[in-house]
């Protein structure tokens, strides 16, 4: 492990166990000019990894969810909390993420979950390991017996991807909404076969895409591309992540 995925957990594992403090204790919900929520957990847990890595990293280019930041290639990618709208319902399924980009790719990724305490974290070409040992994406070769999970109905149907996820539904073993980074960590243990995200930001996917692809998955855009490069016109991304053997399955569904 390097010293810099080694930081990362770290960094990442405190300011998770810090948004414990306010997880189901009634804390204000502000809402940001994008229509999202944001409360004070949020703007802390990214306060505490900034001063970590200024820390850690005097000097390193830092791009967050709620200060935003640098748009160098080379950069940390913070995500306090992915799944706000989970944590101010009280539901377990929300994480703390952070990155490190290296030319514009994820070479450190790690996810936290503090309301369930579980960990999972990649670095480039050396695997995923999930709460302490190495996992890998299921083997399953075709949507039919699969469990396929997906981001909100409303974002599927403004972005014109409803059809398509109700085509999958019908041949899936099961389709559900466990979105956000917890989507990811179905795939990447094995648990569950894909993830589909009509419409995500950079600190939603950096090191979820190195953590999928490190498990032995694959991670593109609704058309086979590079997920890593902006699809809409907002600046933000789209990506279907699977175990790579459904892959071309899922996509076509969506053709």
């Amino acid at each position: 492990m390097s010293p810099r995925l080694a930081f990362a957990i770290d960094a990442a594992y405190r300011a998770g166990r810090a948004t414990l403090a306010h997880f189901n204790t009634g804390v204000p919900v502000d809402t940001k000019a994008d229509n999202t929520p944001v409360t004070l957990a949020d703007r802390e847990a990214e306060r505490l990894i900034r001063s970590l890595i200024g820390q850690a990293y005097p000097n390193e280019n830092i791009l967050g969810e709620e200060e935003g930041g640098s748009d160098s290639p080379d950069r940390w990618v913070i995500d306090p909390i992915d799944g706000t709208k989970s944590f101010v319902s009280g539901v377990p399924l929300y994480s703390t993420l952070l990155s490190y980009e290296q030319d514009g790719e994820p070479i450190v990724g790690v996810a936290y979950f503090p309301a369930l305490d579980e960990l999972i974290y990649a670095e480039k070409g050396q695997g995923t390991i999930w709460n302490g040992r190495p996992c890998q994406v299921s083997k399953k070769t075709t949507i039919k017996g699969s469990v396929i999970c997906g981001g909100g109905h409303g974002n599927m149907v403004k972005h014109g991807r409803a059809e398509g996820f109700l085509k999958i539904a019908e041949l899936a073993m099961a389709t559900r909404t466990w979105s956000d980074a917890y989507g990811h960590l179905l795939v990447a243990t094995g648990r569950t076969e894909g993830m589909i995200e009509p419409v995500v930001s950079r600190w939603d996917i950096s090191p979820m895409i190195l953590i999928v692809r490190e498990a032995g998955g694959t991670c593109t855009t609704f058309s086979g591309g590079d997920p890593l490069q902006p699809t809409h016109a907002s600046g933000e991304y789209e990506l279907v992540a699977s175990n790579g053997l459904v892959h071309a399955e899922l996509l076509n569904a969506f053709q």
